[in-house]
């Protein structure tokens, strides 16, 4: 099988979930099909990085298409214009892109990643521009393609009942969690690193989310405030600033210490994040809206325990474990996070060990099977 990869939309450190589901199973996939003939087509910014990352597997050959992706308007041209002629080349059994578009015409097959329609429940998280170019690139690419994959069942339905494609084409492949996150570095290193990181050694919540509007950072914030007189901790975010920044800095001006609130907007090192979701006493994700949540399973690995929502992909992802809200305010935020405050250890302990091991169900490899068991079902058809 020769699979064509078009990475033309990934811009290393830019693009958030979507650059980890598209490392991770590359690599898993890589590992599992050495049979299978990979050839990447990448762009400026992310081509250096992705042969590092493939270079000890020889089943790899790389084609740049010399352009910065960071200019959207101009991937969206190459993409729809020039990378079927380049394709075309490579004789290719099915060319496959991760990144939520596809040509509208290729020479072989194709099969499209969707990970969410997150801009179709949350459009002020966009221009009216971006709403409209994303809505018929989308719909476009899960018509044309052949093959549509989803990262949860929340996802499949939500492409389904959109419309964007029929339930036959629509596979759903969950996520993985990179199982170091579960590996507890020594204590020596993670005091270096947590003394590094923070002013003090305070315990603390962790959240880790871009600052859009359906994040709900700000709500996060607002709970914190209410909290802050019952526990000693500090709450963390770590995020870059998006279009819901602004509701954010206003919840931040009302915290009656803003020094309680620390922030790393540029993001961490892996090992940095991985030490903080470890160090964390809980773990916050408040968002209204996740095609899967992969920072949930990520805390679960680490061993922390979590605090979410019941919207969208996030209660099938968390699967029982942790403590959920039902509703997305800083009330229902805060009495959760007061309410594991009151758990005894073994609460505690049960909470972790349970989360752990239904983490632990959620592996790359499993992944990368399930998309290649879609792809042959096509292909063999």
């Amino acid at each position: 099988m020769r699979l064509g990869v078009n990475t033309l939309f990934m811009v290393p450190g830019d693009v958030g979930g979507t650059e980890t589901y598209l490392r991770e199973t590359l690599l898993a996939s890589l590992k599992a099909y050495p049979d299978v003939e990979f050839i990447f087509f990448t762009n400026n910014e992310n081509d250096e990085l992705l042969q590092s990352l493939c270079s000890g597997y020889e089943n790899v050959d790389f084609h740049c298409l010399n352009f910065n992706a960071a200019n959207r308007p101009t991937r969206i041209i190459l993409e729809q214009i020039k990378l079927p002629f380049v394709a075309r080349k490579y004789n290719l059994d099915l060319l496959w892109s991760p990144g939520y578009t596809a040509p509208f015409f290729a020479f072989s097959p194709q099969a499209v990643t969707v990970c969410d329609l997150q801009y179709k429940s949350y459009p002020e998280d966009m221009t009216w521009l971006e709403r409209a170019t994303l809505d018929f690139l989308v719909r476009g690419a899960c018509r044309r393609c052949d093959i549509v994959l989803a990262i949860s069942e929340f996802s499949r339905q939500e492409i389904i009942n959109y419309g964007f494609a029929d339930p036959g084409k629509v596979h759903t492949v969950l996520l993985g969690v990179d199982k170091t996150f579960g590996e507890h570095y020594q204590e020596n290193e993670k005091e270096q690193t947590l003394k590094k990181l923070l002013p003090d050694s305070q315990p603390f919540i962790l959240c880790v989310a871009h600052t859009y509007p359906h994040k709900k950072v700000h709500v996060l914030i607002e709970a914190f405030q209410r909290v802050m007189d019952a526990i000693p901790h500090n709450l963390v975010v770590v995020g870059r600033a998006r279009r819901g920044e602004e509701l954010v800095l206003k919840s931040a001006q009302k915290l009656a210490d803003s020094d309680r609130l620390i922030r790393f907007q540029d993001g961490l090192p892996y090992k940095d994040l991985q030490i903080l979701y470890q160090a964390a006493d809980i773990f916050v994700l408040p968002s209204a809206y996740e095609g899967f949540g992969l920072p949930v399973i990520e805390a679960m690995m680490a061993g922390t325990p979590v605090i979410t929502t019941r919207e969208a992909s996030l209660k099938e992802v968390a699967g029982g474990n942790g403590l959920l809200v039902d509703g997305i305010s800083a009330d229902d935020i805060a009495k959760q996070i007061l309410k594991f405050k009151n758990y005894s250890y073994q609460e505690k302990t049960e909470m972790i060990e349970n989360a752990k091991r239904w983490a632990e169900t959620f592996t790359w490899q499993r992944s990368a099977h399930d998309m290649f068991d879609a792809f042959s079902q096509h292909l063999g058809k």
